[in-house]
């Protein structure tokens, strides 16, 4: 699997907080090797303030950010994915659309900030975790030899990654 830049669709529910977090990350992190999209099973309206307000302050360009269906990513017209990664537990439960070509898939599960009670700090703390999460795997499946993984390698290695404990650094 050796290509100049990889398609990476993430996916959760609602598409308002870890989908549009780990898009930014993966953008980011993947320093055009990889091109990160993100989508929802049942969107927002809008992405929540919360994590415009952390993209924004981790300098972040979140003119990308919207709340869209995973249907976009369905298309006949939508670009091939070479990845999907889902980052709730309901996305992962329900049943995806079938994504022409065959993309390599994992669950990468964290907690929804947006759930997060509490203080405002407390509120806000919780989509700091959930970036602090999101990165530590993202960096580690950009340092992936993937050019040099055969499939079933490569796929361990994914489920490796969403096996990360939430603790880990």
């Amino acid at each position: 699997m050796t290509k100049d830049a990889y398609n990476v669709l993430f996916l959760c529910t609602g598409n308002s907080a870890r989908s549009l977090i780990a898009e930014a990350i993966m953008n980011r992190e993947g320093m055009g090797r990889f091109k990160a999209f993100s989508a929802g099973s049942n969107p927002e309206s809008a992405p929540h303030p919360y994590t415009l307000d952390l993209l924004r302050g981790l300098n972040h360009d979140t003119g990308f950010a919207r709340s869209k269906s995973w249907d976009e990513f369905a298309a006949a017209d939508a670009p091939q994915m070479d990845f999907v990664f889902t980052v709730c537990d309901n996305a992962a439960a329900e049943v995806c659309p079938v994504w022409p070509g065959q993309p390599m898939t994992a669950h990468w599960g964290v907690p929804d900030p947006v759930k997060a009670g509490g203080t405002e700090a407390m509120r806000r703390f919780a989509f700091a975790e959930t970036y602090r999460m999101l990165r530590s795997r993202i960096s580690i499946f950009v340092n992936l030899p993937i050019g040099s993984l055969d499939r079933m390698a490569l796929q361990r290695n994914l489920d490796d990654i969403g096996k990360i404990p939430e603790s880990a650094d």
